[in-house]
């Protein structure tokens, strides 16, 4: 049977544990293993919910999938329709931070608290250029400067030298991989804007932000806690992007204490003001 344009995705997600729910969202180009170094502690307290987010992962793009982040908030709240949860902690990492920023904006009925990881208000040119110039390496030099670009870009460099296992099955995954539907997110990635909308978020919220992230300015990080009311922030130094795979145990002790505050604080604290 056909889908008609603007049907909700079908998320698969890894559903791990019982309690409040903690929803994690990755970002362009990955999946949900990128929380898989948190999922496992968080789950001894809290039900964590890691899904693919549209044509990521074991998520199949409907036909007709625009990418938009309208779009991807729909499959978000449909997910959660489906999962039966009226208000979730919502994480989000670089453009799945974009996106949990816009979910806070639009519908702060449904998070219980809001953390952002390695995103900002809007995607400024500096990071527009990093994502052109992975394009123009996979075009003009082929796949594995490409990699080695990605692995420049993404992690810290004393963290790359201890963790060439890792490099080895990011190489073998990015083979595997289709990139069109991470070309098609990215371009909504690069026109994503709530600068005018940032300051209306009344919701608990959290920021982490490694010190060396090349790919969006730590200076993102502080910007947000200064426009968000009552905003924390938590800065990890030689940490670069990729925050959930180069400081698990880091972001796992943070999550689930501050997870743990919001909670203490009862349901009249985490709803928006």
């Amino acid at each position: 049977m056909a889908i008609a344009p603007g049907t909700p995705a079908e998320l698969y997600a890894r559903d791990e544990g019982t309690g409040v729910p903690v929803v994690l969202l990755h970002g362009l180009g990955g999946d949900h293993t990128v929380w898989n170094g948190l999922i496992p502690g968080l789950a001894r307290e809290f039900r964590v919910l890691a899904p693919d987010l549209r044509g990521h992962g074991r998520t199949v793009a409907p036909p007709g999938s625009t990418f938009t982040f309208d779009e991807l908030a729909g499959d978000l709240w449909a997910f959660l329709d489906g999962k039966g949860l009226p208000a979730v902690h919502l994480v989000g990492l670089s453009a799945g931070g974009f996106l949990a920023l816009q979910a806070a904006i639009d519908r702060p009925d449904r998070l219980r608290s809001l953390t952002v990881v390695a995103a900002g208000a809007h995607c400024d040119r500096h990071t527009r250029a990093i994502g052109e110039r992975w394009a123009e390496t996979f075009r003009d030099s082929g796949f594995d400067a490409y990699v080695l670009r990605l692995l420049k870009d993404l992690y810290y460099p004393d963290w790359v030298e201890a963790h060439m296992d890792y490099v080895d099955r990011l190489r073998s995954g990015l083979k595997e991989s289709d990139g069109r539907n991470t070309v098609r997110w990215g371009l909504s990635v690069r026109d994503f804007d709530v600068r005018g909308r940032v300051a209306r978020i009344r919701l608990p919220t959290l920021v982490v932000h490694g010190m060396d992230d090349a790919v969006v300015d730590v200076s993102h990080a502080r910007i947000l806690r200064q426009s968000i009311p009552g905003a924390e922030m938590r800065l990890l130094a030689q940490t670069g992007h990729l925050v959930p795979i180069e400081r698990p145990e880091e972001l796992l002790a943070g999550l689930t204490d501050w997870i743990r505050r919001v909670e203490a604080r009862g349901p009249a604290s985490a709803a928006p003001g």
